[in-house]
């Protein structure tokens, strides 16, 4: 089972010291925000600086790495946290589902934890019913990538394994299973990234987007001549999009 985050710390303990202080700085770098010098507290959103791009990438990764995805409830719309509330509580603050008092949770006086309020992330503005309403938001994005991930058994059923690229900061991995192919790439840096691939290396000199119409054909020379945005990522199907694979 694969995760990004759970309602534990993330952590940092299996890292070494330098490993450990980097990510810190990346995504813990106040003490508030850390828990027991080896963890961090923060919620997915907050990590990542709520910044959209990241956000999709990261699911995006959590989708199409092997193994079974687990998200944690309210990532999917980019709930915040509360790092007034003591150690791991600040990620357990409840389900903010309306703009309705207690965000919806509960009909009571009271909650036993408080919801979180503030103007980032507050309930009144991060909630599945507003973004249920809106069809680009992040939950409505999370749903389809969903969907798209249970329509690609490669996945869940296939062999796997990396590519090389001479991009390093681009992962692109390679699933096989019942004669269909999958290539998943994602660029982990801030700045676009070219990069290409061998016909020989995915398949099929045609590789279809799966989530965009950003499809790609091979050149004479018989490669793939790709480019990711900032944190971008695409699922390709090698060789068009079929829709009669076999379900297990």
């Amino acid at each position: 089972m694969n995760f990004l985050r759970s309602h534990d710390e993330l952590d940092l303990g299996r890292l070494t010291k330098t490993q450990r202080q980097r990510t810190f700085d990346a995504f813990g770098p106040t003490k508030e925000s850390q828990l027991y010098n080896r963890g961090i507290r923060r919620r997915l959103a907050a990590m990542l600086d709520n910044d959209r791009r990241r956000l999709e990438l990261a699911f995006s990764l959590l989708l199409t790495l092997p193994g079974t995805p687990m998200l944690q409830y309210g990532d999917e719309i980019g709930m915040g946290d509360d790092l007034s509330l003591p150690e791991r509580e600040c990620a357990r603050t409840p389900m903010q589902w309306s703009a309705s008092p207690h965000g919806g949770f509960t009909a009571g006086k009271r909650t036993v934890r408080p919801v979180v309020s503030d103007a980032v992330y507050g309930y009144q503005r991060v909630n599945v019913d507003v973004q249920r309403r809106d069809p680009h938001s992040l939950l409505n994005w999370v749903e389809r990538a969903i969907r798209m991930r249970k329509e690609c058994p490669e996945i869940s059923w296939g062999d796997w394994r990396i590519l090389r690229t001479r991009a390093a900061e681009v992962l692109v991995m390679r699933y096989d299973w019942d004669d269909h192919t999958l290539i998943a790439v994602h660029n982990f840096s801030a700045k676009p990234k070219a990069f290409t691939l061998d016909v020989s290396t995915v398949g099929h000199k045609t590789l279809v987007n799966l989530l965009t119409h950003d499809d790609c054909q091979a050149n004479a020379r018989g490669k793939h001549q790709l480019e990711l945005d900032g944190h971008g990522y695409a699922w390709y199907r090698a060789g068009g999009l079929d829709r009669t694979l076999r379900r297990v």
